[in-house]
């Protein structure tokens, strides 16, 4: 975890690459560099850093979705490898293979098919808890996944069997175009209540706000071996893919007022703030360079 001293500028560091990463796809999709889709996670960059920092890469597993490339960098570190994958390149974390949604790396995981990491995610909770390792396995899940039946088994299995399993449920209020209002009954955090499983809930875009309760999150799972259930809500400024926005204007100006990249930017002083972004910019620019000279993956 990172120390208290730097721990600003490092939260920051961290969101800010994430933004711009995202940002990049876009812009290289617009320039016809990249094919098919993908899913920014523009907005949501607090969530994935704040819980992150408190997991351990050697020992603890991620498993993320579709939404899954800020999950990705902020655990794995690995912009190179994450878009040599997007753009279809034989040096991409699965061989260019695996594209935007499909990852694949040391403790990562993740998978676009809706819901379907869920159950994986609990039965390496098992897995780990076996062994002895003292691992958490800690699950990124959006609001329509609460659609998915599988969700609730997994929830049962691991209260039942106490696993040390973190579920995340980021509530960006959309399931792809869908409001939540129109498509989610009841309490989301009552879902894991339900269950008997130890539950935090927060509706903030402050990176210091999850990085505090997801602290409190983690070392409890560590201490009890028990399974806790984390809602955030939160929101994200880019469509649901690269090009399908139905949602007002109106409202997304309005969420932007609460951009987690100003809020956590605002306790740095001008100076630092600068530096890492500069730095932020200088190695996206040679991440793009290089992972546009690589060589294309093998046709399968």
């Amino acid at each position: 975890m990172t120390g208290l001293s730097t721990l600003p500028a490092t939260l920051y560091a961290r969101m800010y690459f994430i933004r711009r990463f995202e940002e990049t796809l876009l812009d290289l999709f617009a320039q016809g560099k990249l094919v098919g889709t993908t899913h920014t996670y523009i907005g949501q960059e607090a969530n994935a850093v704040g819980i992150v920092d408190h997991l351990e890469p050697e020992r603890d597993v991620v498993f993320s979705n579709h939404r899954c490339h800020g999950h990705y960098l902020a655990f794995t570190d690995d912009a190179f490898g994450l878009l040599s994958e997007v753009m279809g390149k034989a040096t991409g974390t699965c061989g260019g293979k695996g594209g935007s949604q499909h990852l694949c790396r040391g403790n990562f995981y993740s998978n676009g098919v809706l819901g379907s990491i869920v159950p994986v995610a609990t039965g390496i909770a098992l897995a780990e808890k076996k062994k002895g390792t003292g691992a958490v396995s800690t699950v990124f899940l959006g609001d329509g996944t609460l659609g998915e039946g599988v969700t609730y088994e997994s929830l049962n299995m691991a209260s039942l069997w106490q696993l040390p399993v973190l579920f995340v449920v980021e509530n960006n209020h959309y399931a792809q175009s869908t409001p939540i209002e129109l498509e989610l009954a009841g309490s989301i955090a009552a879902r894991g209540s339900a269950f008997g499983v130890e539950v935090a809930e927060l509706d903030t875009t402050d990176v210091a706000e999850v990085h505090e309760t997801a602290g409190w999150a983690v070392a409890r799972i560590r201490e009890t071996g028990e399974p806790f259930f984390l809602v955030l809500h939160t929101y994200r400024f880019s469509p649901h893919s690269k090009g399908d926005d139905n949602r007002d204007p109106g409202e997304i100006e309005k969420r932007r007022e609460r951009d987690p990249l100003q809020i956590a930017g605002d306790r740095l002083g001008p100076a630092e703030r600068e530096g890492i972004e500069q730095a932020a910019e200088q190695r996206l620019a040679e991440t793009v360079a290089a992972a546009d000279e690589a060589p294309a993956a093998e046709a399968a």
